[in-house]
């Protein structure tokens, strides 16, 4: 079943790198008391993700937070290093955490998931973005397959 507005997130753990490696970090303690700005992807490093998605971000990361955004949190089915060299590479700084969902157990728990195995991408995440606040969902936007419509910066950035 799909996560949907109103629901909880659910718990699971992500690997977000810190400064002697990658950190367990558990979604309670992620989305607990914030207004946490949500974007996935299907893949680190994939042309959209890397020349839309991402920079779109970084580029409104300040306006999101002035709207009241506690943390903007970028979510991909990668490891903590992968998605944190691509945080490097995509100069996010201290704008976007950069989240890993190495096994897939978050995207897996929201209903998610898409299969990119005729692209070799095994199970990823669908690409779309959502603001969650004190762990509810309050905005979700699901892109269709292959699109990159709704879930862009811009698009968030008008619904807070």
């Amino acid at each position: 079943m799909t996560i949907k507005v109103g629901d909880k997130i659910p718990d699971a753990t992500l690997s977000i790198m810190g400064e002697k490696g990658p950190q367990a970090t558990a979604t309670a303690d992620l989305f607990k008391g914030k207004t946490v700005a949500v974007f996935a992807v299907p893949g680190a490093f994939t042309p959209t993700c890397s020349a839309k998605h991402v920079p779109g971000f970084v580029e409104h990361a300040e306006d999101i937070k002035a709207k009241g955004v506690d943390q903007i949190v970028c979510l991909s089915v990668n490891d903590a290093f992968v998605m944190n060299a691509w945080g490097k590479d995509q100069n996010v700084g201290s704008k976007i955490v950069m989240a890993a969902d190495g096994n897939g157990e978050l995207t897996k728990k929201l209903g998610l998931e898409m299969d990119g195995s005729k692209f070799g991408l095994g199970s990823r995440s669908q690409r779309y973005s959502m603001i969650v606040k004190d762990g509810v969902v309050e905005k979700l936007n699901v892109e269709e397959p292959g699109a990159f419509a709704v879930s862009n910066a811009e698009t968030l950035l008008g619904q807070l």
